[in-house]
Parts: structure tokens; sequence; C-alpha cells
């Protein structure tokens, strides 16, 4: 009886080591790609988290799976912003309200969108995992439209374009702006086309 005590502990001790050791190497995956690391190899993994590299491999078959790991990790984070609701009953607070979430949103989830660009032209989940990110874009945007500007093709493209994550990206990244002065350039798109299509 108590050899089989003693096993189940053994057995119990080896998971739990198991799933901290999946855990720190995802958080290591995420304070690497958060410090800059674009493109963190495994070796840097193992290092920051603070396991051998076998370790990271036992866990993680290829660096996909890893980078779902992340993904998921991200998505719980971002979570509660996204999901909270608009408050405003007009149009023009309701794409206020828009511009600040994906504000932080993007601010949030750049440094891991720049790492992930560098690898979805070879991962299917990362290519749909941006695909579905664009989708829920454009669904909030067309939720938050009065039906007129919605059913507006020519603006509701162009709207769409203004307040994604790639004009972000390349206001943030490309053209170096502020994160006050990338907002700016947004709004300001963002009202003349609002502007010009209520003409």
């Amino acid at each position: 009886m108590k050899q089989l005590a003693a096993e189940a502990e053994r057995v119990d001790g080896r998971i739990i080591r198991r799933r901290n050791n999946r855990r720190r190497i995802v958080a290591a995956m995420l304070e690497l790609v958060r410090a800059g690391a674009i493109s963190p190899v495994a070796e840097e993994v193992a290092e920051r988290a603070g396991v051998g590299l076998r370790t990271v491999f036992r866990h993680f078959d290829d660096m996909d799976s890893l980078y779902r790991e992340m993904a998921e990790a991200m998505r719980n984070e971002l979570q509660p912003i996204v999901a909270a609701p608009l408050a405003s009953r007009d149009c023009k607070g309701r794409l206020g309200e828009i511009v600040d979430r994906r504000v932080r949103l993007f601010e949030r989830a750049m440094p891991f969108k720049n790492a992930a660009d560098v690898h979805r032209h070879r991962s299917a989940f990362l290519r749909k995992d941006y695909e579905m990110m664009r989708s829920a874009e454009r669904a909030a945007l067309e939720a938050a439209l009065p039906a007129a500007l919605r059913n507006d093709k020519r603006f509701f493209e162009a709207l769409d374009q203004a307040l994604s994550f790639s004009t972000w990206q390349h206001l943030r990244r490309d053209q170096k702006l502020t994160q006050a002065r990338a907002r700016e350039t947004i709004e300001y798109a963002m009202r003349a086309l609002v502007n010009a299509a209520s003409k």
C-alpha cells in the first residue's frame, strides 16, 4: 500500500513538473518576444525558461506548437478588452471607442504580431490565427456602423483598412510615430472618411 502511494506521489510530481515547465517555456517565449526578439530560437527559450533544450522540444514538437500556446496566452490576456461591450449609442461615439480599444489591443499585441509575421508564410496555424483576427476586427466594425455606412462597400473597406492592425503597425514600426501621433493619424483618417461618406 505504501509502495502504491509513493508511486502515485512520484507520478503526480512528474505531472506537476511537466505542467510547470510548459508554463515556463511559454512565458519565456512571450518575454523574449515582448523584449523585441522577432524570432527567438529554442536555445534562447530554454535559457530564459531555465530548462534544458530537450525539455523545450519534449513539450513542443516544433516552434509552431509553441506559437499556438503563445497565441492562446495572448487571447486570454486580451479577451477582457475585446469582449467589453461598446457603451456609446451613436456612430461617432462607437467609432471613438473602437479606436481607443484597438490602440490598447494593438500596442499590447504588436510584439507578438511582429514575430508571428516572420513565420506566418510557413505556418498554417499563424495564417489561420491572422484570418480569425481580421474577421473579428471586421465584424466588430460592421456592428458599430449604421446600415447606410455599413452597406457603403467603398467606405467600409477604406475604414476597415484605416483601423486595421496593419495600418497601426505601419505607423508605429515603419513610420516610427509615437503612440499618440499614430492615434491622431488614425482618428484624422477616420473623421475624413466619415465626413466624405456623409456628404
